[in-house]
Parts: C-alpha cells; structure tokens; sequence
C-alpha cells in the first residue's frame, strides 16, 4: 500500500496467489547443531549438569586445600570432602609448610599466599569416577592440581588430591 492509495482501494485490491510455504526435509537446522544431526538426548543434558557440578566441587575443594597450606583455614573443614588419606596427606604438607622458617628463602614466607583457581576441567572415567585438573595461580607461582572423585552413596567425596 503506497501513501496515495486509501485503506479501502487496498482491501479491495486483488490478493497474491502465491503458494502456501511448506517445511522441506533436510532444510535449515536451528543454529548450534550442525546439519542433519539429531537433537542431543537427555542423558547427554544430564551429564554436562553433572559435570559442572564437579567443576564446581573440584573448584571449592582446590581452594579450600589451598587455604590450608597457607595456614589461613583448618584442614578439618574438608573432612567430608576429602577421604581419610587425602586429608592425613594434606595436614602433613601443610605442618611441613608451617616449618619451613620464612628466613630460610625469601618467598618461604610467601607460600600459597593469595591464591585464586583460574580453571577447572573434568573428565568422565566412568558412572561414578570423574579426574578433574585445575589450575591455581598464587602470588609467585602458577600451580597444577590433580583430583579423582568418587561418587560415595549420596555425595562426591575426593579419593586424590596431588597438588604440584
């Protein structure tokens, strides 16, 4: 409809006979799956939730054990967290840390000061196993960290903890 043409000249005009669009098989597909792919499965949905969930459990127990040899939070806070030998292992390095007199070197006094997670990233071994590495980054140092969980009845408990 042009501005010289009034509302009635227009619903009186003569309407397209165009053919009614129909769906092709193997037409577009929506954006972010590649063509003729077919649409993830639930159980797919719910591993990446299950997997972030253990992103962000490895994420707070790497800063926690962090925390720990730094002297700034006791290593009984992640006793449900961590199984009996992670935890005996992890209140030895941080005495033998606390030992370590600050004159000794000039950034003993500075271990595992400020120390902030930057990354996490978790694999699936199996139904009830993920590996998870992180990566730590300290005042003087960058830090590589190890984990395993282990699903223990209802909670995700960690069965290794190798801090680089």
């Amino acid at each position: 409809m042009s501005a010289m043409t009034s509302p009635r000249a227009a619903a009186e005009a003569p309407v397209s006979t165009a053919p009614p669009l129909r769906l092709v098989p193997g037409g577009a597909e929506p954006p972010g799956r590649p063509a003729g792919s077919p649409a993830p499965p639930a159980q797919l949905l719910g591993l990446a939730d299950e997997e972030r969930q253990i992103c962000a459990i490895s994420r707070s127990t790497v800063q926690a054990a962090i925390e720990v040899l730094a002297g700034t939070r006791p290593a009984q806070q992640l006793a449900r967290r961590l199984d009996e030998r992670c935890l005996c292992a992890l209140q030895h390095r941080a005495a033998l840390t606390r030992r370590v007199p600050c004159g000794a070197s000039p950034t003993a006094g500075r271990l595992h000061r400020n120390a902030s997670v930057r990354s996490v990233r978790a694999c699936r071994v199996s139904a009830d196993v993920y590996e998870a590495s992180a990566v730590v980054v300290e005042e003087l140092r960058v830090r590589a960290v190890a984990l395993r969980l282990e699903r223990s009845r209802l909670t995700w408990r960690v069965t290794v903890l190798e801090i680089g």
